[in-house]
């Protein structure tokens, strides 16, 4: 028996950890001798660091392996296999609050070091654990529910958010990596044609906010998962200014729907987007902008996207975490 750490899985927020676990929680048990454990709600978060690290363990002792797919494992437990997405609090402290970085400094190393197996998402973060934990991982990227497709409706999103004219949609927590006061230039230059550009994606505690929040970015929070792929689908154009990526899941939602995306030049998502996005340098609004202008429009991309999309499946995820497990 295989236990799974599911406690991302158990958190009202949805981000790239938090998908990979309730994907994982939902397909694994179907392929294999896999249980699927989770705290309640209120310890997935700061107070659920004590229930991974003293009560799993205890629920985990009969386990052959414990599959733990959001960063975090209970390291006193020998029989560890962890999925670390990326190194971002190690590379770059600032970006997240002291605490936080604190816990990623001192625990990641341990993890990773007595971990059976690591496993990461993109060819960028094998890279960057090689570099700064000393650890070489397994790379399984993640995938694309297929309710991300070109025609997923757009009119409750539309209705649900108030949105009334066209927009570019950017899908990013609101914080100081994802770079969102480098779309200042960007949305004023939508705002002349009649364009709004929107984020979706909430704070969260343990990321540093970004200082100046003046973008002119509409900002509507977090956006149920339901109402996620027609907001894609409905977008004139995507964008994703982060300074730094461990894979970029919301770049392939986007492709999958059929949006010319435009990506940074950063971290895994030239690798992840391929061809398929068009790319700026995270740091010049000048050029983002520009590069959003020639997106509005691009059948190309829209076709393009798709296919891309295609190559990363959550069967795909679920086939190759298990063939891993097995070895």
């Amino acid at each position: 028996m295989i236990l799974l750490n599911a406690r991302a899985a158990a958190r009202p927020e949805l981000g790239g950890v938090e998908r990979w676990a309730r994907e994982l929680a939902a397909r694994l048990p179907k392929v294999g001798p896999y249980e699927v454990i989770r705290p309640p709600t209120a310890l997935s978060h700061r107070a659920g660091h004590a229930w991974e690290q003293a009560a799993l363990p205890l629920k985990a002792r009969k386990a052959e392996l414990l599959l733990n797919p959001a960063n975090l494992a209970p390291i006193a437990f020998p029989r560890n296999v962890v999925v670390i997405h990326d190194a971002a609090a190690l590379r770059d402290p600032t970006w997240y609050s002291p605490a936080y970085a604190a816990l990623q400094r001192r625990a990641l190393p341990l993890i990773a070091k007595r971990a059976r197996t690591v496993i990461t998402v993109s060819e960028f973060s094998r890279r960057e654990l090689q570099s700064l934990l000393g650890v070489d991982a397994k790379v399984v990227p993640g995938g694309v529910d297929t309710r991300f497709r070109p025609d997923a409706d757009p009119e409750p999103a539309r209705a649900a958010l108030h949105l009334t004219r066209p927009y570019v949609l950017t899908v990013a927590s609101r914080t100081a990596r994802k770079n969102l006061a480098s779309l200042t230039a960007t949305a004023r230059r939508l705002e002349t044609q009649g364009i709004e550009l929107i984020a979706a994606g909430g704070g969260r505690p343990q990321f540093r906010q970004e200082a100046n929040e003046r973008t002119g970015v509409r900002a509507v929070g977090r956006v149920p998962d339901q109402y996620l792929p027609g907001l894609y689908a409905g977008a004139s154009a995507f964008v994703l200014p982060s300074l730094y990526e461990g894979f970029g899941l919301t770049c392939l939602e986007a492709l999958a729907c059929a949006v010319p995306v435009v990506a940074a030049r950063a971290g895994a998502l030239p690798e992840i987007c391929g061809d398929a996005a068009r790319y700026a340098d995270p740091r010049d609004e000048a050029g983002i902008a520009d590069a959003v202008d020639a997106a509005l429009g691009d059948d190309s991309a829209r076709a393009a996207g798709p296919a891309r999309a295609k190559q990363f499946t959550w069967d795909r995820t679920v086939r190759e975490l298990d063939a891993l497990m097995r070895s």
